[in-house]
């Protein structure tokens, strides 16, 4: 059994005691945003992760260093890793959420979307395959949508997870309906396989759809927490 905990917050304020937490290296991408949400949630993310991952590893917080260069271009701003620790984590925001998942090593993607806007044909057309969009006809336009943000989680998840990213296409992943548990049927990708992936749904709130993504032949167990300031 696997154990996947995923930690939820609310964007953090700009104190100096949070940004003391962040590298040069992320100071410069927190000031690159434009927009103060942005960069709080940001900001907000790398505190949590920081926290959180200090507390597993028996160190302060700011004593806890990321690796996030990223595999395709070699810039930091990849899925951050903890170098030489058994601690996998993927960090993910939108809106006032702002999540973390953890595991004791097994690669872990999360995602987390806001759900109660409007989704396009295009985009609809975009993500999923033929399979998969069949399975959305006889839904209301409501329900289409939380529909969707439901795939679109679990695909994001799951993207995450294999440290690629979009460069894995999306409608090459199929995955059960919305309706039914989170479950990986085929892929194109040979990094991805449903004999070695375990995904769930996740409770981000009202207004948000989540999805986590585990690559295991293992079963997971997936505890939710939410995070507050002492």
């Amino acid at each position: 059994m696997i154990e996947c905990a995923v930690w939820w917050a609310a964007p953090l304020p700009a104190a100096p005691e949070f940004l003391a937490l962040l590298t040069p290296v992320e100071e410069g991408r927190y000031e690159a945003y434009r927009q103060d949400i942005d960069r709080r949630r940001f900001l907000t993310g790398r505190v949590l992760a920081r926290t959180v991952a200090g507390q597993r590893l028996g160190v302060e917080p700011g004593s806890v260093e990321f690796d996030a260069t990223c595999d395709g271009c070699g810039k930091p701003h990849g899925a951050p890793r903890v170098p030489g620790a058994q601690l996998a984590l993927s960090i993910s925001h939108s809106g006032d959420r702002i999540g973390v998942a953890f595991t004791e090593g097994a690669p872990v993607g999360l995602d987390v979307e806001t759900a109660g806007r409007k989704v396009e044909d295009s985009l609809i057309e975009y993500a999923l395959n033929d399979t998969e969009r069949q399975s959305l006809h006889a839904l209301s336009a409501e329900e289409r949508s939380a529909a969707f943000f439901t795939f679109w989680t679990r695909k994001e998840a799951l993207l995450k997870a294999t440290g690629r990213g979009l460069r894995l296409p999306l409608r090459g992943i199929t995955l059960s309906p919305a309706g039914e548990s989170a479950r990986l049927v085929s892929s194109a990708e040979s990094v991805l396989t449903p004999e070695h992936t375990r995904m769930a749904d996740l409770d981000p709130g009202e207004g948000y759809r989540a999805a986590v993504a585990v690559l295991t032949p293992e079963d997971i167990k997936v505890t939710e927490h939410t995070w507050q300031l002492p």
